[in-house]
């Protein structure tokens, strides 16, 4: 297949930035043919781009071979089961979906065999995060004992909660820093880590800005190894920062920022442990500036690999099954905190859907009309490195 037909639905913010980057044909093989949105969301025609206000019509048009899901968190289940069904390619944005039982639904639904299904996780494209998990994968830490990741610079304004009617609500969007900013931070984290055994959650619910849920996030995760990691969010600190310390038997890495620090040892802990003069000394250790080659995460490079998977079969960079797995530690969180416990992975899926229906269908939070100052003009998908 020289070129595949690709449509779009979602016309907000990132299908607004698909679009833009399709049209301009910044993906090799990738042909924009269709767009689906609501009527007022639907932008001046292009030449050879078809326009749908429903997606049924869009996926049996016979103008397509796959599909981008740009819409809501809810409605990429719902999306993604009927595109699937009628055979064509999907790439889902983050997150896969709103909660694991829809996952496994969403999951279940991929023919296989040739059908490519994948999932916008674009970090793990830059070169940061690659260099990282290379350095890990190689051995150099030794064991892993201890990770700390304090991401918060995810900094979110009153405005941006109201600049959709859908944000920060159980029925609307289904949490709120979770679910909305840290998909990436907690698929990179399973990616480089594996998922842990078990999760305790510390949420607090609307503690900065006027919501229902979830805006500042401390969560311990442990392994059966007698690994243990704390995972710290925010949408209401700022400056805030990306600090990710992974402390291994040789010694520790650090990235802050756009920083890569190993301070190694010069011999590992378990052996400099029992021949170490006085009881009080450390390690000898060296602190190294590892160099980060140039670049960024990149959405255009994520469906590229997408266009190379159903033309050439490529393997993918992010399969949309791993997404569950980002899905799964954000609902363990929350249930553990509605719940007061700590809870065994892998997660009883139906149980968590049981208590986050509860939540919306409970919820009498009323989102109150917000008119800033200022004419809100950023574009929010920046924040996402």
């Amino acid at each position: 297949m020289e070129n595949v037909r690709i449509g779009l639905i979602g016309l907000g913010n990132m299908g607004k930035a698909h679009r833009a980057n399709l049209r301009a044909g910044k993906v090799q093989g990738l042909q924009l043919t269709a767009i689906c949105g609501k009527p007022a969301s639907l932008p001046a025609k292009e030449e050879g781009e078809h326009q749908f206000t429903d997606f049924q019509e869009m996926i049996t048009s016979g103008t397509i071979d796959a599909v981008l899901i740009a819409t809501p968190h809810f409605s990429h289940t719902t999306l993604g089961i009927a595109a699937l069904e009628a055979g064509l390619h999907v790439m889902v944005e983050k997150p896969l979906s709103v909660s694991k039982a829809d996952c496994e639904r969403l999951i279940a639904a991929h023919k296989g065999g040739s059908q490519v299904f994948g999932a916008m996780f674009q970090l793990r494209t830059d070169p940061l995060y690659k260099q990282l998990k290379s350095i890990i994968a190689e051995g150099e830490l030794g064991e892993i004992r201890r990770i700390l990741w304090d991401c918060t610079d995810w900094f979110r304004t009153h405005t941006y909660y109201a600049s959709g009617g859908w944000r920060a609500s159980w029925k609307g969007e289904g949490g709120g820093v979770l679910l909305n900013q840290c998909p990436h931070n907690l698929d990179l984290y399973q990616w480089l880590f594996g998922v842990p055994d078990q999760v305790t959650g510390f949420c607090q619910f609307g503690r900065y800005h006027d919501i229902e849920v979830e805006d500042d996030v401390t969560a311990y995760f442990r392994y059966h190894n007698g690994t243990h990691a704390s995972f710290i969010t925010s949408t209401g600190e700022a400056p805030g920062k990306n600090l990710l310390q992974i402390t291994g038997e040789n010694g520790l890495l650090s990235v802050n920022g756009r920083t890569l620090t190993f301070q190694r040892n010069r011999q590992p802990m378990s052996l400099f442990s029992y021949d170490c003069g006085g009881g009080f000394s450390k390690p000898e250790n060296w602190t190294i500036e590892i160099p980060v080659p140039e670049g960024a995460s990149s959405h255009i490079e994520v469906l590229q690999n997408f266009s190379n998977a159903i033309r050439h079969g490529t393997p993918l960079i992010a399969p949309a099954a791993d997404g569950i797995r980002s899905i799964e530690l954000a609902n363990a969180i929350l249930l553990s905190t509605w719940k007061n416990c700590t809870i065994d992975l892998p997660l009883d899926s139906a149980e968590y859907q049981a208590e986050l229906d509860h939540r919306i269908n409970t919820s009498t939070f009323v989102k109150k009309p917000h008119t800033p100052k200022h004419a809100a003009t950023d574009d929010f998908a920046k924040s996402f490195k």
